[in-house]
């Protein structure tokens, strides 16, 4: 069953473990004939339609490539003695937080017992509600904020450190710019992962010295930032850092272009990492920076794909869509699932709970370790800083795992086309 090109984007991702034949690509048999596969069901949903969709899309497809891997190539996964084929029951939520919720708690009514995160704080806070109350495990990649965190919830995972933890790392690559950036300042959203990371922001940058000019709050959804950008360029900072998602990050992108709102460094959270980003800003997105939690060439080895790399060409047997960091922190959600599993013996959900509150697992994808909270280990699971050199991603921090190193000051617009 091969997924070429985008999955549809309504379609309902159902069932897909059952589908996948165990004697796919020459599975080997583990078990005896006699001995009966058991089915392993991971329900949630993901934006596949709506404002979150592309990197909704991302998020579905790593989920899928981990599956199809385990149940294809694996033959299934064994825990406590048992072999289980993994049987996915994804929904489109449309990137609509009440559609969200129904969805969830259909399934909890239905007895899933195992959840995975949409994408979007938005959505994983009030779904995370939901599966904490049925004391449901939720394993996340697609929420941030610090409210799924900070709120005592047992049951919730994330493979990212909080929003306020999460912009350390930028304002110590800041530090290594030469000339070295005096001011800065920061657009954020009206949303709960943009508003929280745009305080991590603030703590990071007075933490590391530099002076803070202004802060701009944007509507959730905004349409126009043209006031903002009059005060950008009357204020000229040296760094613009934006903490947004990616479709309100190419508006300002675009808008700065258009206006001719130049900085000597641009940050943008999320967006650059997306391909479709960069391809919609050709030449004008070289020397912006992004924050990416994940590249094929990071040294980790699991037991599932071995390694990124492996993972990697695995995934392109099945998408044609360009690979994001997003797909392996979803594939990497559901290895930290069966780790769990394998480690607590048991596919009961508080077990497993128990077991995930516990991790300490390697996976191509990173380390795998929770803080009391349930978000990533803000050392193990922080983020690295990319930035878009001739059209593509290159790491430029930390200095260990760089592949180029940062470009600054950026030139001005005019001279990017």
């Amino acid at each position: 069953m091969a997924f070429k090109g985008n999955t549809t984007r309504r379609r309902v991702v159902s069932q897909f473990g059952m589908a996948l034949g165990a004697a796919a690509l020459g599975a080997p048999a583990i078990r005896s004939a006699h001995a009966q596969t058991k089915t392993l069901v991971i329900g949630g949903s993901v934006p596949l339609t709506g404002a979150a969709a592309e990197t909704g899309l991302n998020v579905n497809n790593g989920y899928i490539t981990a599956v199809s891997y385990m149940n294809d190539v694996l033959g299934g996964v064994e825990i406590a003695g048992e072999k289980y084929k993994i049987e996915l029951k994804l929904f489109d939520d449309a990137s609509d937080p009440a559609r969200a919720t129904t969805l969830i708690q259909r399934q909890i009514d239905e007895g899933t017992n195992f959840f995975l995160g949409s994408f979007g704080s938005n959505i994983v806070l009030p779904t995370a509600a939901i599966t904490e109350r049925a004391k449901k495990p939720m394993v996340q990649t697609g929420g941030g904020s610090d409210a799924i965190f900070t709120r005592g919830y047992k049951f919730v995972f994330g493979m990212f450190p909080r929003a306020t933890r999460q912009f350390a790392a930028t304002a110590a690559m800041f530090k290594t710019l030469q000339p070295l950036p005096q001011t800065y300042s920061v657009i954020w959203t009206n949303d709960a992962f943009s508003k929280t990371a745009a305080e991590g922001v603030r703590l990071s940058c007075d933490a590391a010295g530099f002076k803070r000019i202004d802060g701009y709050e944007l509507p959730a959804k905004p349409t126009d930032v043209s006031s903002v950008l009059g005060s950008v360029r009357a204020t000229n900072p040296d760094l613009l850092v934006c903490v947004m998602h990616d479709q309100n990050s190419l508006l300002v992108a675009r808008q700065m272009i258009a206006t001719n709102t130049n900085v000597k460094l641009l940050f943008q959270g999320l967006g650059p990492q997306l391909a479709s980003f960069r391809e919609a800003l050709g030449k004008h997105s070289d020397y912006l920076c992004c924050s990416t939690y994940w590249d094929e060439n990071v040294p980790f080895k699991d037991k599932f794909f071995g390694d990124s790399k492996k993972f990697v060409e695995y995934y392109k047997t099945k998408f044609t869509r360009p690979i994001a960091y997003h797909v392996a922190g979803a594939a990497a959600c559901i290895e930290t699932y069966i780790l769990s599993m394998q480690a607590a013996k048991s596919t009961d959900p508080v077990k497993v709970r128990d077991a995930l509150a516990a991790a300490n697992y390697e996976t191509f994808y990173s380390r795998i370790k929770f803080t009391p909270e349930g978000d990533g280990d803000p050392l193990l699971m922080g983020g690295m800083i990319a930035q878009v050199q001739s059209g593509k991603l290159a790491i430029v921090f930390p200095a260990d795992a760089a592949s180029g190193k940062p470009m600054y000051p950026s030139p001005t617009w005019d001279k990017k086309a």
